[in-house]
C-alpha cells in the first residue's frame, strides 16, 4: 500500500517570494507592454512598487509612477528614500499652494517641481494620474508603474497613456470601483467605457496581457483573512501572513460587565465582534449606534491595551492613532467625530470607506452600511465598500449593527438592470453581506441602550 502524500506546509513568505519574483521577471524581461498584479488587502503592494521601481532604476531604465492621490505619491517617495537614499527621485507636483507633504523637504535626494523639464534626467518621477495628465513629453518614458490602478478610471489611464511604453499595473479588485460624479449608463457594456477601472479596460483590449496575484496578506490576521478571501476574493483566494497565536491583544484594565467591554473582549479573543442594537429604522445618523461606536472607542483607550505581533516581541500600546472608525457615509463620520470630541477622545482617525482604502489599523469599528436602513440600494450592498470596512485591522474588527439586516437583504432583492457585455461583479453584495453577517453573528454581543 502506498503512503498517502504528507501535506506540504504552507510557507507564506516563500509564497510571496516567488510571486514577486515572477512579477519582476515578466516586468523587466517579458515581452508584454503591459503587467497586472492583483492584490488583496495588505498584500504589500507598495513594497513591490518599491522594489519595481528600485530595479527598473538600477537597470538603468527611467520610469514615471502614477498614483492616485497625492498622499499616494508622497508615501511611494518616502518609502524609495527609505530603501535607497542615494536614488535620484522627482516629485512632479501642482501648482497648488500646499501640493505635497513637507516631510519631503528633508529628503536630500527628493528634487520637487511643478515643471516636467525641471525633474528631467531623474531615473524615477512620481505624481497622480491628475497631473500626469497635463504633461507633454517628445519622447515617452520605457516604464511607468500605476499603482493602485483598479481605483483609476480608464479615461485617465486614456489621458496618460502616451507618455510611457510599457507598464505594470498594481491595484486591488476587491475594494470600490472608480468614483463618477455623473452617470455612466451609455456605456455600459462598451469596450470604451470611461467610468470602468483602468485594469479592466485594460484587459478588455488586451487580454493577453500575463496577470499576476499576490496570495499573502500581511495585514489581516488569521482570524480574518479566510473569511475576507471567501466572501470578496473567491477566483483570487489568498492567505494570511501569520498563524492563529502570532498576535495578541490584551488589555490592563478588565472588563467592567457592559456591552462595549463585552464586545471588545470577544473581538480581542477571536479577531470580530458585533455589538447588536435592537432592530429599528432609524436616521442615517442613527444616534444610539454613534453614541455604541464612541462608547466602544473610549473602552478601547481606557482599558489599556496592548498589542503583540510578529513585528516585535514587546507589547505595542494600543493608542489613539492606532483605531479607526469606518463609516459608509461623510454625514456618519462626522456624528462620530463629534460624539467622540463629547467624551474627550481626540487623535482617532474616522472616516468614510472611502478614503480609509490603502489604510491600516491595529483595531477598526465599523458602523454597518445597511444598520437601521429600509432598503437595501446598490450603494449600500456594493462589495468594495464592505470589504475596506473589514480589513483594514491587523488584530480585531468590531462591527456596530443593527438588527434584522439578515431579513432586509432577504427582502430587497437586485433590481438592477441587466447590462449586456459587462462583467458581472462576483460576489454580488447579497451574497458577501450574508456571508460575512453569518460569521459576525457567532460573536455577538446585544445591546439595549
Amino acid at each position: 500500500m502506498t503512503a498517502p502524500a504528507q501535506e506540504t506546509a504552507f510557507d507564506p513568505g516563500m509564497a510571496a517570494t516567488r510571486a514577486t519574483d515572477a512579477i519582476l521577471r515578466d516586468t523587466l524581461h517579458g515581452p508584454h507592454r503591459g503587467v497586472v498584479v492583483d492584490s488583496p488587502p495588505g498584500a504589500g503592494k507598495s513594497t513591490l512598487v518599491v522594489r519595481a521601481a528600485l530595479e527598473l532604476a538600477a537597470a538603468g531604465r527611467p520610469l514615471m509612477v502614477v498614483a492616485q492621490t497625492n498622499a499616494q505619491v508622497d508615501d511611494l517617495v518616502v518609502r524609495l528614500a527609505e530603501k535607497d537614499p542615494e536614488l535620484p527621485v522627482g516629485r512632479l507636483h501642482s501648482s497648488d499652494a500646499d501640493p505635497y507633504d513637507k516631510a519631503l523637504d528633508d529628503l536630500p535626494n527628493v528634487r520637487k517641481s511643478a515643471k516636467t523639464a525641471d525633474l528631467a534626467g531623474l531615473d524615477v518621477v512620481l505624481s497622480t494620474a491628475a497631473k500626469w495628465a497635463h504633461v507633454k513629453t517628445d519622447e515617452p518614458w520605457r516604464h511607468a508603474i500605476v499603482d493602485e490602478a483598479y481605483q483609476m478610471r480608464s479615461d485617465a489611464l486614456l489621458a496618460v497613456a502616451g507618455l510611457f511604453e510599457r507598464a505594470l499595473f498594481v491595484g486591488d479588485p476587491g475594494q470600490l470601483d472608480p468614483f463618477s460624479i455623473v452617470g455612466s449608463e451609455q456605456w455600459a457594456g462598451l469596450s470604451y467605457d470611461p467610468s470602468a477601472s483602468a485594469v479592466t479596460t485594460l484587459l478588455a483590449h488586451n487580454p493577453g496581457l500575463p496577470q499576476h496575484r499576490l496570495p499573502v496578506s500581511w495585514r489581516l490576521p488569521a482570524s480574518a483573512a479566510p473569511l475576507v478571501s471567501d466572501a470578496f476574493y473567491p477566483y483570487t483566494p489568498f492567505r494570511s501572513g501569520t498563524a492563529a497565536g502570532d498576535r495578541r491583544l490584551t488589555f490592563a484594565v478588565a472588563s467592567d460587565g457592559s456591552a462595549p467591554d463585552r464586545v471588545i473582549d470577544e473581538a480581542a479573543e477571536s479577531g470580530w465582534g458585533l455589538l447588536e442594537l435592537p432592530a429599528r429604522y432609524t436616521p442615517r445618523t442613527d444616534p444610539e449606534a454613534v453614541r455604541a461606536l464612541a462608547a466602544v472607542v473610549r473602552r478601547l483607550l481606557e482599558r489599556g491595551g496592548a498589542a503583540v505581533s510578529e513585528r516585535s516581541p514587546d507589547p505595542a500600546p494600543l493608542t489613539a492613532g492606532r483605531i479607526a472608525v469606518g463609516t459608509a457615509h461623510r454625514d456618519q463620520a462626522a456624528a462620530v467625530r463629534a460624539a467622540l470630541a463629547d467624551l474627550g477622545v481626540t487623535d482617532v482617525t474616522v472616516d468614510t470607506a472611502n478614503r480609509l482604502q490603502g489604510r491600516e489599523f491595529d483595531v477598526t469599528v465599523v458602523l454597518h452600511p445597511l444598520s437601521g436602513r429600509p432598503d437595501a440600494t446598490a450603494f449600500h450592498l456594493e462589495t468594495g465598500r464592505l470589504c475596506v470596512l473589514a480589513s483594514r485591522h491587523r488584530h480585531a474588527c468590531i462591527v456596530v449593527c443593527r438588527a434584522g439586516v439578515s431579513e432586509l437583504l432577504d427582502d430587497h432583492p437586485s433590481t438592477e438592470p441587466v447590462q449586456l457585455g459587462v462583467t458581472v461583479k462576483f460576489p454580488d453584495g447579497w451574497e458577501a453581506n450574508h456571508a460575512v453577517l453569518a460569521r459576525l453573528r457567532e460573536h455577538r454581543v446585544g445591546w439595549k441602550p
